[in-house]
């Protein structure tokens, strides 16, 4: 009783201390906003204004949860995240009552269905493609989701481990993004893409230009299967990667070859390519050296870039083509980007990948460059789509990032990543077991394999890389769907 008395006399003086101190700051805080000259709403209204930025910070996380409907939300829905999430824990996808989704907005994508969908006994395992048919070492997947670029340094240690081992269980290769490779990368054993960005990140030399000597020592390693050439990013075209120098630790550092606590600024584009030719010359050297298929990762601008591409190619022989293009979409994610180019520039995958697939196939080039398709891929109705459009495989990055956990939290670029994602911060790290995240990772593409396959199968068709542009239908203005195939007449893919 004794010791019960003490600790309510100890609670009542901390309370009374905690009123005199809001006592004493309410005034202290009321001069201080009159005095302020910077924010209108705290001097006029001293005290109660400072509510204000309370509000608008706590609001970007309190309308996902209270306020936005479950289609409305930006970048992601919540539908599209939760269909991420049950995949990921392999729960049941099914859905009850009717579908919450519009059909009506223009660009809305529906599927044609047959009257004689096949039979479970009639299906057939996805084909195999391979990339890199000249190449010494080529690479061949039947695979048709794999894991997009995210740098060791965008995202945090247990983050990419789990990355590396679920997608070696899954079967799909991983993007190491421009960040260079770790050994959390080789830890799973799985299929790795390493990505060339331009700093050169991890091979690079005393002045950020390509070390041959380093490329061929990361190409040495038998998981490193592809080396991707980034030229742009969706996110951000014409604007090189950013990482703050808070996230550059002493072990990133070291991976990527730059100081450690200084932010890491990538070149706005390759020093070393500056035209089509160079760009070829540049292609042929990673190649050489690397003895591995050789990629490009870009976001389309001018359509016509991809022609003259093609046009250079057929000049010097097809055995000088890159590999493979990964169109990343203007509506692309990133860890950090300027506003204005997140917003405004690139072309959207909806309309570059059919753009791009179309000239390929105009140029005799498309079973030569096989294609990647890549941006706000989360989801089965958008992985079908890109294969109609004429796709060979989908990346995805947020979507495995979903599946990791992500909430959408938009703190990438902070260092406060509150799931442990993207952020190096230890005690956050630890919410992030990288066993059990690994395993959400494999059932998130194993989920996104069988239900894009289920699309396939409705359509009429016995795997989903016989999905043709005839398969997709597109809202259109007036109200009325229209065949891809109309839209995009020019492809074999569409017939």
């Amino acid at each position: 009783m004794h010791v019960m008395t003490e600790t309510l006399a100890l609670l009542a003086y901390l309370f009374v201390l905690a009123v005199g101190l809001l006592m004493l700051a309410i005034p202290i805080m009321y001069v201080v906003d009159r005095l302020q000259t910077q924010h209108a709403i705290r001097r006029n209204f001293p005290v109660v204004g400072r509510f204000r930025y309370s509000f608008e910070h706590l609001g970007e996380f309190f309308r996902q949860y209270f306020f936005a409907m479950d289609r409305e939300e930006m970048p992601f829905n919540r539908a599209e995240r939760s269909w991420v999430y049950r995949a990921a824990k392999g729960l049941d996808s099914t859905v009850p009552f009717g579908s919450s989704r519009d059909l009506r907005p223009v660009g809305t994508m529906i599927f044609v269905n047959s009257a004689w969908a096949v039979l479970d006994e009639d299906t057939r395992p996805t084909s195999p493609v391979t990339i890199g048919v000249d190449s010494p070492a080529p690479y061949t997947s039947d695979r048709i989701f794999h894991v997009s670029g995210m740098s060791y340094g965008a995202l945090s240690k247990p983050a990419v481990q789990a990355l590396s081992r679920g997608a070696a269980a899954a079967g799909c290769w991983l993007n190491t993004g421009e960040g260079g490779l770790s050994p959390w990368h080789l830890e799973g054993g799985g299929d790795i893409v390493f990505q060339l960005g331009t700093a050169c990140y991890g091979v690079r030399d005393a002045h950020g230009r390509l070390d041959e000597v380093r490329l061929r020592e990361v190409a040495a390693y038998p998981q490193v299967r592809m080396i991707e050439i980034k030229l742009s990013q969706g996110a951000k075209p014409g604007k090189g990667g950013m990482l703050p120098g808070v996230k550059v630790t002493a072990e990133i550092a070291r991976i990527r070859g730059i100081p450690e606590g200084h932010d890491s600024i990538s070149p706005n584009r390759h020093p070393e390519v500056r035209d089509m030719q160079s760009l070829l010359d540049f292609v042929a050297q990673v190649r050489e050296v690397a003895r591995k298929p050789v990629g490009l990762k870009l976001v389309l601008g001018d359509p016509s870039w991809l022609g003259e591409l093609c046009e250079a190619v057929h000049a010097r022989g097809p055995s000088s083509a890159p590999d493979y293009i990964s169109i990343d979409s203007g509506e692309g994610g990133t860890g950090a980007a300027p506003m204005a180019l997140i917003d405004n520039v690139g072309l959207p995958t909806r309309e570059s990948l059919p753009l791009a697939v179309d000239t390929l196939v105009r140029h005799g080039l498309r079973e030569r460059i096989r294609v990647v398709a890549a941006g706000k891929m989360i989801t089965p109705v958008y992985v079908a789509w890109a294969l109609c459009a004429g796709a060979d495989f989908v990346v995805s990055a947020r979507g495995f990032m979903f599946s990791l956990g992500c909430i959408q939290a938009l703190r990438c670029n902070r260092n406060t990543c509150p799931t442990g994602i993207t952020t190096h911060d230890r005690r956050l790290q630890r919410g992030l077991n990288p066993a059990d995240k690994a395993e959400r990772v494999r059932r998130y593409q194993q989920a996104m394999e069988n239900e894009v396959a289920m699309i396939a199968h409705s359509c009429g068709v016995a795997e989903p890389r016989e999905l043709r542009r005839r398969h997709c239908r597109i809202v259109q203005a007036n109200g009325r769907s229209v065949p891809m195939d109309e839209i995009y007449p020019d492809a074999v893919a569409s017939t």
